[in-house]
């Protein structure tokens, strides 16, 4: 059977664009943060990123079903995390044009409207590993001028701080439930990669507060394989977890 003769939820679309942020990345660890990131990191090691090492969260090097297949001691895991060998995709409460995220609070420091988990790791993953995003509710409350607080590093910070802070940053993807966007542009503001089947660039407008860069024809985002779409059905989430973080 064809992938065209079969329906595509808009949650495994957003599999597909997560999966592929973690493409011809090597041996890297796979740090998914969240239910469909997780679902893509698996179906990319499961596929076409055989190499990608996942983890338990934990200790444990695990394989895609989830078998521990290897030790990673935290001084290890320390080691990867410094030197580049990781690539993270976090959540975001806000993300502005250069990718700066917030995950700390909203308003204003000196008294929030709204507290948030604090930035945690962000700061750290930002500058020393590729960091990618996954928003699975795209809104003009996310995607916003300019973020309250800095969490993760966007590439205008991470220019301002110098090389200290350039070498290891890169922001391969954000993915939302409407799209897939990239800094693949001279100034490295977001752009708009691809659109998700059924969602029209109006729908992205209206729901962004942000300047965005939008080719004349944007793209969509790719159609899964009939291999892929088993190995998301039947084999990575075959209770279908992933169609309550994505309602079609």
């Amino acid at each position: 059977m064809t992938t065209s003769a079969v329906r595509v939820t808009r949650a495994e679309y957003c599999v597909i664009a997560c999966a592929e942020a973690w493409r011809d990345n090597g041996e890297v660890l796979a740090s998914p943060m969240g239910l469909i990131p997780s679902v893509g990191a698996r179906l990319a090691r499961h596929t076409f990123s055989p190499d990608l090492l996942l983890t338990d969260g934990e200790a444990m090097l695990v394989g895609p079903d989830g078998r521990p297949e290897g030790w990673l001691p935290y001084r290890r895991h320390l080691a990867m995390v410094t030197g580049g060998r990781r690539h993270v995709m976090m959540g975001a409460s806000q993300i502005d044009r250069f990718g700066n995220q917030n995950i700390s609070c909203i308003g204003a420091w000196e008294r929030p409207a709204r507290q948030l988990l604090g930035v945690r790791g962000a700061p750290v993953n930002t500058l020393n590993n590729p960091v990618s995003y996954w928003v699975p509710k795209h809104s003009t409350r996310v995607f916003v001028p300019k973020v309250d607080m800095i969490s993760g590093v966007g590439y205008d910070s991470a220019a301002a701080a110098g090389p200290s802070a350039t070498r290891y940053h890169r922001i391969p993807r954000v993915v939302s439930n409407l799209g897939v966007f990239d800094f693949a542009t001279p100034d490295h503001s977001m752009r708009l990669a691809s659109l998700h089947p059924g969602v029209t660039l109006d729908e992205v407008g209206e729901a962004t507060a942000l300047a965005l860069a939008v080719a004349d024809e944007p793209a969509y985002t790719r159609e899964p394989t009939p291999e892929e779409l088993r190995l998301i059905r039947e084999v990575i989430d075959p209770d279908g977890l992933r169609e309550r973080e994505v309602r079609p």
